[in-house]
Parts: C-alpha cells; structure tokens; sequence
C-alpha cells in the first residue's frame, strides 16, 4: 500500500492517489499526505490504484473533511472500482463528498 501526494493547479489542489488497501495502515502516511500543505483550496482523493477500503478509510475520509473545513470544504473521490464505491454509497458519502 502507498499513498502519493501532488500538488496541482498552481498548488491550490491536493490530489492524494491511493494504491492498494486502504485500511489503518495507511493512516499516518495518509494524514501526512494533507496535513503538510497549506493553502490548499481543493481535495481529490484518487482511488484508482485502491483495491479494498475498510471502515478505518473511512473514517480517515472523514477526518480529512474536518481538517479541509467541514461542510465548506471541498474533497472529490475518483476513479472508485464498483465495490469501493458500493461501500461508500452505503455509508452514505455522497452525502459529504463528490464522488466521480
């Protein structure tokens, strides 16, 4: 599992790609990922290289949603297979974030 991190669009847009599981042990290179860039405007977290997410995913979603600003932020997850994204639909994330 790794997560990479880029800085796009003039560096107002974090894209944090994960590959592999995503579950605990991506935590603190998950958090270190968002944590070390300021004045980013937009998230987008790629989940194109993800191949299973579990519920500890989701609660680092979450407190990337806290740490963006909340309700006022701005977080995108792409690039979802169908069972990540079923997972994220029955926790009703499409309710806090873009999903595409």
């Amino acid at each position: 599992m790794s997560v990479r991190a880029s800085l796009e669009n003039a560096g107002r847009e974090l894209v944090i790609q994960i590959v592999g599981r995503f579950d605990f042990s991506a935590h603190q290179e998950f958090r270190d990922a968002y944590e070390t860039s300021q004045n980013v405007a937009e998230y987008v977290v790629d989940l194109s290289g993800a191949t299973y997410l579990d519920s500890s995913a989701l609660g680092m979603l979450l407190l990337l949603r806290d740490h963006a600003g909340g309700d006022s932020s701005t977080i995108c997850i792409r690039n979802c297979n169908d069972d990540v994204r079923k997972i994220l639909s029955i926790s009703n994330f499409e309710q806090l974030f873009t999903i595409q």
